[in-house]
């Protein structure tokens, strides 16, 4: 198909060279960030054919997408806003793998009426970072407010889906902000989901970290957890780090 038949008013197609994915993109509603990227190379690999993964908060499906060479099995991206869902579905399509992925426009409080509890292998999210409060400047685009603030969800109703999703000892992978980490390590392991990795990231070599990637096991045991080496998103001179290069255009020959 043409992919400019594809495409709807102020949409566009980006490329991540890395992983050879094309995502659509409308800046007005959604456009994937560097989260999405850095979550997905967080993601261990798993080749199995038969593993399930469950991308909640899906957004336009970057994540999973970036994922679907890491990982076998069948992705279904699950998002609430249905403008948003369509430009997923549309992205599957692009890429071809609509075999492999399934799109899913609904509220992920309800998300047990479509996916079985306990039968995911994987589960990621990229969730609203920001708490939905009297004080907290939102976005007067409703479309962007909704995926940058609790206003839909919140912090607890994702870990509780997580984790009810999971099978024993499945994986959970979450991108957040660090300022609310002991929050989100308690919510996780009351949840019965035990942090087993973590990796901060940083803006620049003197600059606090300012997204925070965590790993999580179903009923794993206690302890254990380890701290990953950080990852510096930008030198000095303001240009990306070798790694993030790799991240975003794959290895140079």
């Amino acid at each position: 198909m043409d992919n400019d038949k594809l495409l709807k008013t102020n949409e566009r197609i980006d490329q991540l060279y890395s992983q050879d994915v094309q995502i659509i993109q409308n800046p007005n509603c959604f456009a994937f960030s560097l989260d999405a990227v850095l979550l997905a190379d967080f993601v261990r690999p798993n080749k199995k054919r038969q593993a399930k993964i469950v991308d909640l908060c899906a957004g336009n499906g970057a994540i999973g997408l970036f994922l679907h060479q890491k990982l076998g099995g069948h992705f279904t991206e699950v998002e609430l806003q249905q403008p948003i869902a369509d430009m997923a579905e549309r992205t599957v399509k692009l890429n071809h793998l609509e075999e492999r992925y399934d799109v899913l426009n609904m509220d992920i409080k309800d998300v047990y009426e479509k996916i079985p509890k306990d039968s995911a292998d994987i589960v990621l999210c990229n969730p609203p970072y920001f708490p939905n409060n009297e004080h907290s400047q939102k976005n007067p685009n409703q479309a962007l407010a909704i995926a940058r603030h609790e206003i839909k969800t919140n912090l607890t109703m994702v870990v509780e889906k997580m984790s009810g999703l999971l099978k024993m000892n499945g994986r959970g992978y979450l991108v957040h902000r660090p300022d609310r980490l002991a929050e989100i390590l308690t919510t996780l392991t009351s949840h019965r989901l035990a942090p087993k990795r973590i990796r901060f990231i940083h803006p620049k070599p003197d600059r606090e970290a300012n997204i925070v990637l965590i790993e999580a096991i179903k009923d794993g045991g206690d302890g254990g957890i380890r701290v990953v080496p950080p990852l510096v998103v930008n030198q000095a001179n303001g240009e990306y780090g070798t790694e993030v290069q790799r991240l975003l255009y794959g290895d140079k020959k």
